[in-house]
């Protein structure tokens, strides 16, 4: 919810409210109501039209719907996490990926990149069925290709050799390619060589 706390603090002080006054409207906590506007978690669905009749808006308002439609492009998501992962900033990425996804559930790009960014991490056992999930939704073909290469060895990463390899068979010609993936998968590899041949796939260097 890119926009809910930042939104939420706005209206509140336009209104010349206190986190306890407008706790007690909602039945809720003022720890809650900060905590909200602290980023650090979200109302329950179920108080989202309760808090846009508080403050006289509408729930698009407050989930900053606007902005994102004016701003927050896919594009301009995805951009901004992949200038985080460049800087190695994987967990940064990760969360804006997250939260992407709270407004674009099935957006191949966001479960890509977020699939990317945990796969930086190491997290191949989270990294694998988004990935799965993305390729199966994307329609870009090279997009489609590192991402495949990228699962060869997420599956080398959980003991899945076997899986590796025939996913890797099937790979085009190109830098993703079957004849540059297999050959690695065939030999074992150390975890800093995975993360290695990962890292040059998603990051390019």
């Amino acid at each position: 919810m890119l926009h809910l706390s930042e939104n939420l603090r706005l209206c509140r002080l336009e209104k010349d409210m206190t986190q306890e006054e407008l706790a007690e409207c909602l039945g809720v906590t003022p720890q809650s109501v900060s905590k909200w506007e602290r980023g650090e978690t979200y109302p329950d669905i179920t108080l989202l039209p309760a808090l846009a009749n508080v403050f006289d808006t509408g729930i698009d308002f407050l989930m900053g719907m606007d902005k994102i439609r004016a701003a927050k492009t896919l594009y301009d998501i995805h951009d901004q996490a992949h200038r985080a992962m460049g800087e190695e900033a994987f967990t940064t990425a990760e969360k804006i990926y997250r939260e992407a996804l709270l407004i674009y559930p099935n957006k191949p790009e966001m479960l890509l990149g977020l699939s990317s960014a945990l796969a930086m991490q190491g997290a191949a056992g989270e990294a694998i069925p988004l990935a799965e999930k993305g390729i199966s939704l994307s329609g870009n073909e090279k997009q489609k290709a590192t991402m495949r290469a990228v699962l060869c060895f997420l599956y080398l990463q959980i003991g899945e050799r076997e899986r590796a390899l025939d996913l890797a068979s099937s790979l085009p010609h190109v830098r993703e390619s079957r004849e540059e993936v297999v050959p690695k998968l065939q030999k074992p590899l150390p975890e800093e060589a995975l993360a290695k041949e990962l890292r040059l796939l998603i990051l390019g260097a």
